[in-house]
């Protein structure tokens, strides 16, 4: 497949603000773009809190930082001057790059505002919504087969055209991220293999158990004779002490005290991670690590794409319920999960136990 016949743009910016797991699927197109226009300048504009994750990736020229959150911030504390003064030089900044094309990517009216005020002339939404389409020039539906990973992108780069052989997620990280990672595993005794958990995410109804989590770690240590590392944000580290003193010294502790970066580092010199529906989980599979993925109320897909990943999934009658849980907070969904069948899960994915 080809580049489209129309001029080749000199100067493409990709938006998608947020979040992490979706950063990481979108992470997919930058080949296809970068393949389709060797010569082009590509730009990401994310969050702040979102940007080292694209910061190392080869096919980037440019990560450009909009910190909505600081803005909002400021909009809550009627600081207006300096929202005002901000948000002109975000915008003046913006502009000064001179985008030819821009490609809102996260379909909200959040990221495409700045596509309008990127000035470029072909604007592109996937999926727009919120009144966002109005800001575009095209809009494209989310097609493509829902039950795959990254699916809607897939979907977009062929419509638009570009080359998908090899469509893969890719994570990045600095050579001092993954010496960061080296140290940890030195500090900690993790030199002969350690498995990586990821249990905490935004939204409770995702959640899984801390008591099923301490039990597998067990399980991990006793069965197939590896440590696990807890990962996480600085948000997590309560939950995470308690999963990791429950686990009764078969888990490491290291929620909150990673960049994202050397998480990221961490979870590519695992054996195995297991995790809930969050963005160091989906991280795993663009690293190529086995991993497996426990799902509840969302099920964003059930094909992963690789031969070492694998999501586990009870469909209830309500799911999945998102962000609408009915279930007055019993979770069945992820109940139905257990411990039991995660190791056999775990254990049946290639490569655990090379």
């Amino acid at each position: 497949m080809t580049a489209p016949a129309t001029e080749a743009p000199r100067r493409i910016l990709l938006v998608r603000l947020s979040a992490i797991g979706d950063i990481v699927f979108a992470s997919s197109l930058v080949s296809c773009f970068r393949r389709a226009y060797p010569d082009a300048h590509i730009a990401w504009l994310a969050q702040p809190e979102c940007a080292a994750l694209l910061r190392n990736h080869p096919d980037l020229d440019e990560v450009v930082e909009w910190p909505i959150g600081h803005l909002r911030d400021l909009w809550r504390r009627r600081r207006l001057a300096e929202v005002l003064r901000h948000s002109r030089r975000l915008v003046t900044e913006l502009r000064r790059r001179d985008f030819d094309l821009a490609v809102d990517l996260q379909g909200l009216m959040k990221s495409a505002l700045p596509v309008r005020l990127s000035g470029a002339p072909v604007r592109i939404g996937l999926g727009t919504r919120e009144g966002g389409a109005l800001l575009m020039t095209r809009v494209v539906d989310r097609g493509g087969d829902s039950a795959r990973i990254g699916s809607e992108y897939l979907h977009l780069a062929e419509t638009l055209g570009l080359p998908v052989d090899g469509f893969e997620m890719a994570v990045h990280y600095s050579a001092s991220a993954g010496a960061g990672a080296d140290r940890l595993i030195g500090e900690h005794g993790l030199g002969r293999g350690f498995a990586v958990i990821c249990p905490f995410t935004t939204r409770l109804q995702k959640h899984w158990f801390p008591d099923r989590w301490a039990a597998l770690a067990r399980r991990v240590r006793d069965q197939l004779g590896l440590p696990v590392v807890v990962l996480g944000g600085p948000d997590d580290r309560d939950a995470a002490a308690l999963i990791a003193a429950d686990a009764a010294g078969a888990a490491v502790d290291l929620a909150g005290r990673t960049s994202l970066q050397e998480a990221a580092a961490m979870i590519e010199r695992s054996r195995a991670l297991i995790g809930v529906d969050t963005g160091l989980s989906h991280m795993g599979i663009a690293l190529k690590r086995p991993t497996l993925l426990l799902f509840g109320s969302t099920c964003p897909y059930t094909d992963t794409a690789r031969p070492e990943a694998q999501v586990l999934y009870h469909a209830m009658d309500c799911s999945p319920c998102k962000r609408r849980p009915t279930c007055g907070g019993l979770f069945h969904c992820m109940r139905a999960i257990e411990v039991d069948e995660v190791m056999r899960a775990l254990r049946a994915l290639p490569g655990v136990d090379a």
